[in-house]
């Protein structure tokens, strides 16, 4: 059974930072690009971040480049989510994902980690 759970969110103040994790399981991890979305009630999920199967290329949302590093490790089959400099505009819910490097209609997803950023 594949599997990818979130965790590391949580309740931080404006400017703090958290550390998500995307842990898998059930899958050959290597094959698959992997990437962070989120989503705020009554928004369209919007893509954060992703990083490829290797790990030699990744992306950002602009409105997270400079704040925001994903990372993957292979050996321990997780990918993680640096978010520094928090602000208000970053509260949503943090989904990962992951697609097969090939065959792209293979796509998993985690069930989201919360993220409120607030004073």
């Amino acid at each position: 059974q594949v599997q990818l759970v979130e965790s590391g969110g949580g309740l931080v103040q404006p400017g703090g930072s958290l550390r998500l994790s995307c842990q898998a399981s059930g899958l050959v991890f290597g094959a698959f690009d992997v990437s962070w979305f989120r989503q705020v009630p009554g928004k369209e999920r919007e893509l954060v971040a992703g990083i490829t199967s290797t790990g030699n290329s990744t992306n950002y949302a602009d409105s997270v480049k400079g704040r925001f590093t994903i990372s993957r490790d292979n050996t321990k089959n997780i990918v993680t989510l640096q978010m520094n400099s928090l602000n208000s505009e970053d509260t949503a819910v943090y989904y990962c994902s992951g697609r097969h490097r090939v065959y792209s209609i293979i796509e998993y997803w985690g069930r989201g980690t919360q993220v409120t950023v607030s004073s």
